[in-house]
């Protein structure tokens, strides 16, 4: 997603502390607020951030550009396509690298939700020593999470997110002895499926797949990723746009697949099925009826 001058959203302003006024062409981007993550996207073109702290882990993935900044005592610089790690209450900066500004967007997670997604056995909160990285899991949250910034996070979305997060710093914390590997629990995932699949057009609560599969939200979207190879979250997604696709092929105008497949109306299904396919469903149709 990439956000530009004019888009909606807030401009440079002091939506984190040391937040700098530097150029009219820098821009901010924020998702709604939601309590235990916040979501921003921004560029800036000269200085950024004057040295200041958060209580929250900072976890960004640079865009574009080069992105500077001090953190314990080293200078570091992520460039496109780095992760970017910073701990709670440690004093950083901001800055571009490079004359031609960076690109980034940044997640800002409460230390207690990660707390909950860790597993038992880790005592401490993980602790990142490179605060420029790659990572996977860490780059697949901020995909996730960005996905839908002009909306809260669905609850199961955010079990997903927060369950990365968990993984891909516990896995780069070398002080961690890395968990046993567990084979899924069948009949749990099996049923969890089951309940999705009845469910795909409503939004679906992380308390009741609790309920359904007597396992918390972390561990079934560790469990049910092993078992199908994606999470609940993603699961749940895909389903009203086979529903779609199904409409679609069976000769339904568009607004009618919609509908049908319980979106709100046909632009919410047009974001949601380019997103998933890479071409929009308007295309889609004609290319099935030139076929």
């Amino acid at each position: 997603m990439s956000a530009k001058p004019g888009a909606s959203g807030d401009r440079a302003r002091n939506l984190t502390p040391g937040l700098e006024r530097s150029c009219a062409s820098d821009w901010v981007r924020t998702a709604p607020w939601q309590t235990g993550i916040q979501r921003i996207e921004a560029f800036f073109s000269g200085k950024a951030y004057a040295p200041h702290r958060h209580d929250t882990y900072s976890i960004g993935y640079t865009i574009q550009g080069v992105q500077s900044f001090d953190y314990r005592g080293v200078r570091s610089d992520s460039v496109s396509g780095q992760i970017i790690v910073l701990h709670p209450d440690e004093v950083h900066d901001g800055e571009a690298g490079t004359s031609e500004g960076f690109h980034y967007q940044m997640l800002y997670i409460e230390p207690s939700l990660l707390r909950e997604a860790l597993d038992p056995a880790v005592r401490a909160l993980p602790f990142v020593k490179d605060a420029v990285l790659g990572d996977p899991n860490l780059l697949h949250a901020i995909h996730t999470a960005f996905s839908v910034m002009d909306s809260v996070l669905e609850p199961v979305a955010l079990a997903e997110i927060v369950t990365l997060l968990a993984d891909g710093l516990t896995s780069n914390d070398a002080s961690i002895s890395r968990p046993v590997k567990f084979l899924p629990d069948l009949p749990a995932v099996r049923s969890a499926r089951e309940y999705l699949d009845a469910n795909f057009a409503l939004t679906v609560g992380s308390d009741e797949l609790e309920v359904v599969t007597d396992l918390d939200r972390y561990t079934l979207t560790r469990q049910f990723r092993k078992a199908y190879g994606t999470s609940p979250y993603r699961y749940l997604t895909m389903r009203p746009l086979d529903r779609v696709r199904a409409e679609i092929s069976a000769g339904s105008g568009l607004a009618e697949a919609a509908l049908n497949a319980g979106f709100s109306d046909q632009a919410h299904m047009t974001r949601r099925f380019k997103a998933a396919f890479g071409i929009a469903p308007g295309r889609w149709r004609r290319m099935l009826e030139s076929a």
